[in-house]
C-alpha cells in the first residue's frame, strides 16, 4: 500500500478555499435563499420560471459536490476543469448580463481569483509529483 505523500500548506489552502467557494454558492444563493439573480440568469435559456428554480436547485446541489471533491482529490484534471467551469460561467454572465460586472462582489472578481487558485493547485500537485 502506497502512502499519500503530504500535501503543501499552500495546496491545502487552496483546496480549501475552492471547496468552500462552490460549497457556499452552491448553498446559500442557490439552494437556501434561492437567488433572483440566479433564477433570472438560467431564464435567458428556460424559459419557464419553474424550470429554471429547479435548475438551479440542481446545479447548486452539483456545485455542493463538486466542492466535497474538490477537498478529496489529487488530480490537476479536475482543477482544469474547475478553470474551463468558471470561464464558461464567465462568457455566460458576459453574454446575458454583462452589467453584473459592474456590481460589487461580481463575478469577474470572483471567477478569477479562484481560477488562480486553481492554476496554483495544478503547480503545487505538479511539483509534489516531481519530489515522490
Amino acid at each position: 500500500m502506497r502512502i499519500r505523500s503530504r500535501e503543501t500548506p499552500v495546496l491545502l489552502l487552496c483546496r480549501a478555499a475552492l471547496s468552500f467557494s462552490w460549497i457556499y454558492q452552491g448553498a446559500v444563493p442557490k439552494i437556501v435563499c434561492q437567488s433572483r439573480g440566479e433564477i433570472d440568469l438560467l431564464g435567458h435559456i428556460l424559459p419557464v420560471y419553474q424550470w429554471a428554480c429547479q435548475a438551479v436547485f440542481w446545479m447548486g446541489i452539483g456545485e455542493i459536490l463538486f466542492g466535497l471533491f474538490l477537498l478529496v482529490t489529487r488530480l490537476p484534471l479536475v482543477f482544469w476543469l474547475n478553470i474551463a467551469a468558471l470561464t464558461a460561467l464567465l462568457g455566460f454572465v458576459a453574454l446575458f448580463e454583462p452589467t453584473m460586472f459592474t456590481l460589487p462582489f461580481n463575478p469577474l472578481t470572483l471567477n478569477v481569483s479562484l481560477i488562480a487558485l486553481s492554476v496554483i493547485a495544478v503547480g503545487e500537485l505538479e511539483k509534489s509529483k516531481t519530489l515522490n
